[in-house]
């Protein structure tokens, strides 16, 4: 039996083949490139009808859409408060609102609104191109639309929180003596929450914040003592009342607690 005709038939077979390969290669690729449109120049401008919305919180971190850390507990105003706006902020009022006068502060108001702003960040300073022997810009100090209807029970609740949050306050020069003694007066006490102490001098709004604070309080000299919101008095007069427990009955009726450390962890 001759082989030949099967040679014949596998040669055949093999110019067969190579045509098929190339016509499945070929349609791969056509598939390949038929799939790679739809999804870069079809699939895509769907995509991105919906992208996935990011924003950034107070601590400047991101978080996803729709996420309100502050919705826990409703936490005051101050917490969100007291920093100068930016601004972009500033543009932001609605249209509403921009015929509106802005909200006015009495000089307590003033205070607290002032006292708030500069303890609650180090880098809240006083803009040096206000005059200080008028009452400030409200919305220099406050960051809510100032306009607003609901502006006056903004403020309200602000004066509210800041003394229950800030019972006693002291403003100090760092190297001096009445400064040092009071200090040393106030930390005896032990008291909870800790007194906020702003160094005055030491800041680059000392100039216009000095005399503001004068105004606002009719003190004429630092340091300055604020409980409850109140200006105690000259530094005699704050000795009097430490010696006569006074100034301890003050600070208590104030929200603060004396020997608060103590206290504690006996509780």
């Amino acid at each position: 039996m001759s082989t030949l005709p099967v040679t014949s038939l596998l040669h055949s077979l093999q110019h067969q083949r190579k045509p098929l390969n190339h016509r499945a290669t070929s349609l791969a690729l056509i598939g390949l490139i038929v799939v790679s449109f739809y999804i870069f120049f079809v699939a895509r401008p769907s995509l991105d009808l919906a992208p996935i919305a990011l924003r950034t919180d107070a601590l400047g971190h991101a978080g996803t859409h729709g996420s309100h850390p502050q919705d826990k507990d409703d936490p005051p105003p101050s917490s969100r408060l007291f920093r100068l706006p930016s601004n972009t902020q500033r543009k932001t009022v609605t249209v509403t609102n921009v015929n509106r006068p802005q909200v006015k502060l009495d000089e307590s108001q003033e205070l607290a609104a002032v006292a708030a702003f500069v303890a609650a960040l180090p880098q809240n300073m006083i803009p040096r191109s206000i005059d200080p022997s008028k009452p400030i810009d409200p919305q220099l100090v406050l960051d809510f639309d100032t306009r607003s209807p609901r502006a006056a029970d903004e403020v309200n609740r602000i004066v509210q929180h800041v003394w229950s949050r800030y019972p006693v306050m002291l403003f100090t020069k760092a190297h001096h003596a009445h400064s040092r003694e009071i200090r040393r007066m106030i930390s005896i006490m032990d008291l909870q929450p800790p007194p906020v102490t702003i160094e005055v001098d030491q800041r680059e709004d000392a100039d216009v914040l000095i005399p503001l604070l004068h105004r606002l309080t009719s003190s004429t000299d630092l340091p300055l003592m604020l409980i409850g919101g109140k200006p105690i008095g000259s530094m005699a007069t704050i000795r009097e009342l430490n010696e006569s427990d006074e100034l301890h009955k003050l600070i208590t009726n104030a929200g603060a607690v004396i020997d608060g450390s103590k206290k504690k962890k006996g509780h």
